[in-house]
């Protein structure tokens, strides 16, 4: 008797979560790129049932060099992405209706770097110089700074060359470029066990000058949002997100940890990537700061990446609603 009761109870209760997993309304989030502790506070909050307690079933896609998340979202392969807004920007200008509903990632993590035994010490030595910077999105921040340096990206002497980069270090240690893009929470690093040391790289870093643009925001379709339910769904998935951010900041490893089992390479590099991650996180509340809004805006006006003022491009809605 006992065990038909026992039996019957784990039933119920298989039934029960078989139910609950039915009910609970889908989520699609594609990251930007591979898995990685950059996105820790979205593994985090899956890991450990935060999206589940908002009855929410979240499918995070990993990104990667052939996946643009703003083809993905435009063609209903997500609800949700995260991109920098220079991308979103630029999509939106071209019909992609994206809004920002919420912002992480409150400072930047993009860099310059170069040996300090090489011909760059300063922005006044770039001219004539091969520069290396990442695409698909990714050169927006690089080309404003240079458009507020007044430098062409033609190359010539009184220029600089653009080097396509591939997203590794392998351009500065094969000395193809005189400075490198890496970002503070990995290609830096990568730079190190490579065998740099911190005094011998000069660093010029986006977010120290005041150069820097939004980063690994997060942005559904305009339309979508106009659909009540579709909203409050939004609003539980970003207050979720941000307490698996906030988990991720207050507990690195672990959270290092679940990347790891999601995918991620290197425990060591996860954990020291959360480390820095959680510096450009800040208080986790997800709120963007209509400052760095205008800045990001402006600077893609400048260079002509976009031709027009962007209207509608983020809301305080969601973030208002979801934190407290």
């Amino acid at each position: 008797m006992k065990r038909l009761m026992v039996s019957l109870m784990a039933g119920a209760m298989s039934l029960a979560a078989a139910q609950a997993a039915l009910a609970a309304d889908k989520v699609t989030l594609q990251l930007k790129w591979v898995t990685q502790s950059q996105f820790a506070g979205y593994y985090v909050a899956k890991e450990k049932g935060f999206y589940t307690d908002e009855g929410l079933d979240v499918d995070i896609k990993a990104g990667g060099p052939d996946i643009a998340p703003e083809q993905v979202i435009a063609g209903g392969g997500a609800d949700v992405i995260v991109d920098w807004m220079g991308g979103a920007l630029a999509a939106r200008e071209k019909g992609v209706g994206l809004v920002n509903i919420a912002q992480p990632y409150k400072k930047a993590g993009m860099e310059l770097v170069c040996p300090k035994d090489g011909p760059v010490k300063s922005e006044a030595d770039f001219k004539g110089k091969t520069l290396g910077v990442w695409f698909f999105g990714n050169e927006y921040p690089f080309f404003a700074w240079m458009n507020k340096l007044g430098l062409s990206t033609e190359g010539g002497a009184d220029g600089v060359t653009v080097l396509k980069q591939s997203f590794d270090v392998q351009p500065l240690i094969q000395k193809q470029a005189d400075c490198i893009s890496v970002m503070t929470y990995n290609e830096y690093w990568q730079l190190i066990d490579a065998g740099f040391k911190p005094e011998e790289l000069t660093v010029f870093n986006y977010t120290a000058m005041g150069n820097d643009l939004l980063e690994d925001g997060l942005y559904a379709l305009e339309d979508k949002l106009k659909d009540p339910a579709f909203e409050d769904k939004m609003v539980r998935f970003v207050r979720a997100s941000m307490k698996g951010w906030k988990y991720a900041v207050d507990n690195p490893d672990e959270a290092a940890g679940i990347v790891v089992d999601n995918g991620g390479q290197d425990e060591n590099h996860q954990k020291r990537m959360m480390g820095e991650v959680a510096k450009l996180i800040d208080n986790a509340d997800g709120k963007l700061i209509p400052a760095a809004y205008e800045r990001t805006a402006k600077a893609l006006l400048d260079q002509k990446i976009i031709t027009k003022e962007p209207s509608g491009a983020w809301t305080s809605a969601i973030t208002d609603k979801a934190i407290k």
